[in-house]
């Protein structure tokens, strides 16, 4: 039977188990894939905790873990089109990612481009997208300047490069340890912790134009202070409400096939290096998981599954 990572209840990484679970039968709208890689994010682990998106019923254990994947089309579902046998793809999963076999949702499933690896494919559903999504939302002019908070990690990352490809000058909040990966992405970097708006005022002192955050709580609130207009604060890091009561919102996800389209593009053009820093092969898969929950992942993780 095919094998999967998955959480048996909520709770922390002892949840965690592998699986041997039946092949999934693809429903109305979904594809079947053969899973070539995984990408791990920070809501795997959050989702595993007792998190649930807008709109998510009840967990029903076990659950695979993942949110993205890519690899090749193994059988369609009803009502869908445009997807065959044998086409590689990339796109948001409905059932987990961490697996030999997943289900995709085929209106947020993409055609891989040839030039693009599987391993790289697979960060851009949720990190690749949700920065795309960020930048565009925030709509800066040419010139502007854009201060990226959580800047080392997979959406920071590519949130960053998309920001510099559209003109903007880009400020990113990260640790001393992932300075040269923030700098290496055409941005300034300002080091975290407190008292951060100083020393963002030093290499800006004509002030930020907009704020992505991506880490939540004191450093929401500090890069807040940071804005003459806080409309153009966006947060991914913290919840509607928490945004709200500063004057901002939280990140607008398009979650289109369309949107995918446009992110491997920015890959294949050179403008979007998803930045994969180290790959697991799925029995390594809890290893995985613990480098981006225990936060010293610089870049992208992605599990590599029968490669």
């Amino acid at each position: 039977m095919p094998k999967a990572y998955v959480y048996t209840r909520h709770g922390g990484p002892e949840t965690e188990a592998f699986a041997e679970l039946d092949r999934p039968v693809p429903g109305p709208g979904e594809l079947l894939i053969a899973v070539r890689a995984a990408g791990v994010n920070p809501v795997d682990w959050k989702l595993r905790g007792g998190f649930r998106r807008p709109g998510e019923g009840a967990a029903r254990f076990p659950v695979v873990l993942g949110s993205e994947a890519a690899g090749v089309v193994e059988e369609t579902g009803a009502g869908v089109t445009g997807f065959a046998a044998g086409d590689e793809v990339f796109g948001n999963t409905s059932g987990g990612a961490f697996a030999e076999y997943a289900l995709l949702t085929a209106s947020v499933t993409a055609h891989k481009p040839a030039a693009l690896s599987f391993a790289d494919a697979a960060t851009l559903p949720v990190a690749g997208a949700t920065a795309y999504d960020g930048v565009r939302q925030l709509d800066l002019p040419e010139g502007a300047t854009l201060l990226v908070t959580g800047a080392g990690g997979g959406v920071g990352a590519a949130a960053l490069q998309i920001a510099h490809a559209w003109g903007l000058r880009v400020i990113g909040v990260a640790s001393e340890a992932k300075k040269d990966l923030v700098e290496s992405l055409g941005a300034v970097h300002v080091a975290s912790g407190p008292d951060l708006a100083d020393r963002v005022r030093a290499v800006a002192p004509d002030g930020v134009d907009g704020v992505y955050d991506l880490v939540g709580g004191e450093v929401l609130a500090e890069a807040a202070g940071l804005l003459a207009d806080r409309t153009r604060l966006i947060t991914a890091g913290a919840a509607p409400e928490t945004v709200a009561a500063l004057g901002g919102a939280r990140v607008a996800r398009a979650r289109t096939a369309a949107v995918l389209d446009e992110v491997a593009e920015l890959v294949v053009a050179g403008e979007l290096d998803p930045h994969v820093s180290r790959t697991f092969p799925l029995d390594r898969a809890d290893e995985a998981l613990r480098a981006v929950e225990e936060g010293h992942a610089l870049g992208k993780i992605v599990i590599e599954v029968g490669i």
